[in-house]
């Protein structure tokens, strides 16, 4: 049932709100790495292990909650994962030695995927249905902009006062959220019909599972390139690290751009809407490739690079229509999807410049993780197509 506009701006701030504070928590360890690492006493390298926790934390927790909380209304489960993410942060700061920080770390990325899947769901409910993707865009702009605000502003304030602040404050901001949204978000019914088995049927459906095929490899490009985009600079184009802030900086600017202007494009025409955003990713990391031979195209570049963030509002909008009655598994299993993106596009750039390959050529990765992106939509449509054809037509008598 669509909302008043101003009913629908105070929901869509407090869910952004939400997403801000999860994209804070997930990107402020990549610059705190140096003082967890010496305060918790282990090497820089080990602090990666809890970044890989978290990542696994939101991979485990999407189906699991989406399963166990079937029933539950929308606006209750969106607070209890929000204090949940609190204390995950929380304890978080307090952990006195480094292992028990990596499996809290593991509590904090549970209610990541449920968290964005039921607010998408919860945003696009309260909107007409030619403007779903733009209401999931407001949600994910709290993740875009804390690419650009939040994570810097506590990078600077836990090497200024000590990681543990940092993490404290997410948690801060978890429970405003919590609040917010108990003021703020209508109550809805839960669906009585709804059930564990229900919500995993949606693991077995063809086009969840082609959608989920997109993310996991189509978004893996944007991460290729943004994982060593500070060494692909300063090594290859001989920047100066003090840019480094400015690139961040512009990356983010892009991923808000991208996201709402993919929301656009994909409540015009969502199934012409992802492929052109996927052939539009495949040209911009291929042009990385090049264009990060010197500093000042490098960097714009860095900025289109970071606009293929126009596919997330697209591919969750694409679950709302293909996953049936499993409408918040599929919803989480996005964000799951995009962690594993996260992880295998570092994965596969890493091993490329390992090969001795210019640090550039996460671009030409990027871009052959966004065709394969591509392939896999296409070939979902097609399997689609001959599923419609094959159906059997009913005629009244």
């Amino acid at each position: 049932m669509p909302s008043q506009p101003g009913h629908l701006l105070r929901l869509s701030l407090a869910l952004a709100l939400g997403g801000f504070g999860i994209g804070s928590g997930e990107f402020v360890i990549m610059g705190l790495m140096n003082r967890v690492a010496t305060d918790l006493q282990v090497p820089v390298p080990d602090v990666g292990y809890a970044i890989s926790s978290y990542a696994l934390g939101v991979v485990v927790g999407a189906p699991l909650i989406s399963a166990l909380a079937a029933r539950a209304p929308r606006r209750a489960l969106l607070i209890g994962l929000m204090l949940v993410f609190a204390l995950g942060n929380m304890a978080s700061a307090l952990a006195t030695d480094f292992w028990t920080f990596v499996g809290l770390r593991f509590l904090a990325g549970l209610p990541h995927g449920a968290y964005f899947g039921v607010a998408a769901l919860v945003a696009a409910s309260a909107v007409p249905y030619h403007m779903r993707a733009r209401a999931v865009a407001r949600v994910m702009s709290g993740l875009t902009i804390a690419i650009v605000v939040g994570a810097p502003l506590a990078t600077w304030a836990g090497n200024r006062f000590g990681w543990e602040v940092a993490f404290m404050g997410v948690g801060v901001i978890a429970l405003m959220t919590a609040l917010l949204v108990r003021l703020w978000v209508p109550v809805q019914s839960p669906d009585p019909d709804a059930s564990p088995a229900r919500e995993m049927s949606a693991l077995v459906k063809q086009r969840v599972l082609f959608t989920l095929g997109v993310a996991s490899i189509g978004f893996g490009g944007m991460f290729a390139v943004f994982s060593y985009v500070m060494p692909t600079l300063t090594e290859q184009a001989g920047m100066a690290e003090r840019w480094g802030p400015l690139v961040l900086m512009i990356f983010g600017l892009g991923t808000i751009a991208g996201n709402f202007i993919g929301a656009k494009a994909a409540d015009s025409n969502l199934l012409r809407a992802i492929p052109a955003i996927l052939i539009w990713c495949a040209l911009i990391q291929a042009g990385f490739y090049f264009a990060a031979n010197w500093t000042l195209t490098g960097i714009v570049f860095v900025g289109l690079v970071g606009t293929s963030m126009a596919l997330g509002p697209a591919l969750q909008t694409r679950l709302m229509d293909v996953a049936e009655d499993a409408q918040t598994m599929a919803a989480s299993m996005n964000h799951a999807a995009f962690n594993l993106a996260n992880a295998l596009g570092a994965w596969l750039a890493g091993i490329t410049v390992k090969q001795g390959l210019a640090w550039s050529s996460t671009g030409l990765v990027g871009a052959a993780l966004a065709i394969g992106g591509l392939l896999i939509f296409l070939s979902g449509r097609a399997v689609e197509r001959r599923s419609q054809q094959a159906a059997p037509v009913c005629v009244e008598s």
